[in-house]
């Protein structure tokens, strides 16, 4: 058996890369997989906390994480696609679109 803080370690690391990409990368695709990388790490938290207490309520959590980071990715996509034909760049400082 697996003990939970070898899960709360992975999990950490995949936050810490998530977060670490976030910051220092300016493709706005990476930027998007990192923060898909960022809720898939608290899902593996709130997965192994689920097994360890013997409860269900982590997986529902779970659950409705996956639902909301699939439409963030259907939202998310559909927008980066708009801005890389319109602008010819998924650069993120070259992206002005939203500044008035």
């Amino acid at each position: 058996m697996v003990p939970i803080s070898y899960y709360l370690v992975l999990s950490a690391i995949l936050f810490g890369l998530g977060v670490v990409a976030f910051i220092f990368k300016r493709n706005i695709i990476t930027i998007f997989m990192s923060i898909e990388l960022m809720l898939n790490a608290v899902n593996l938290t709130f997965v192994a906390f689920s097994r360890a207490l013997g409860k269900l309520d982590g997986q529902v959590f779970v659950f409705f994480v996956i639902v909301v980071a699939a439409a963030e990715a259907a939202v998310g996509l559909a927008i980066i696609l708009l801005i890389a034909r319109n602008q010819q760049s998924l650069n993120i400082e070259r992206v002005n679109l939203l500044k008035l």
